[in-house]
């Protein structure tokens, strides 16, 4: 996924352990490395499920490893519990257009859009807007 953007950098506020896992987890999902990741992620979700960068990031992982029904369960686990979390949006929405469901994933594209103004999130839009009156989809 290669025109996909790593989430933004997102601290709890003691900065204790979990930041060095998330720093780890970052650089292992940066060169590719998602299993490694998730072994680190994993045990540390466990201990804390509400951090929620540490969750961004096993979505990234998912979605690297194309495990795209984990990485969609995931996200939208972030969007209910944050709405106008653009990135998990996004995600969201890649996450669905991956699996072919279009429909599903078109809303998603239009929320992150309009909430970023990121010309990514607006071609997205577009590309499955176009694919959804392609008749041949």
């Amino acid at each position: 996924m290669s025109d996909f953007t790593a989430p933004s950098v997102t601290f709890s506020p003691g900065f204790g352990a979990e930041t060095s896992t998330y720093r780890r987890a970052f650089g292992l999902l940066s060169s590719r490395a998602p299993r490694e990741a998730l072994e680190l992620l994993d045990p540390a979700i466990a201990a804390d499920p509400s951090d929620r960068g540490l969750r961004s990031l096993r979505a990234w992982a998912y979605l690297i490893r194309v495990q795209l029904r984990q990485a969609e369960a995931e996200l939208r686990g972030l969007v209910e519990e944050d709405p106008g979390d653009t990135w998990a949006r996004y995600a969201l929405g890649r996450a669905l257009e991956r699996q072919s469901r279009l429909s599903d994933a078109l809303p998603h594209y239009r929320l992150a859009a309009a909430m970023s103004g990121d010309v990514e999130h607006d071609v997205a839009v577009l590309r499955v807007e176009r694919l959804l009156m392609d008749p041949l989809t």
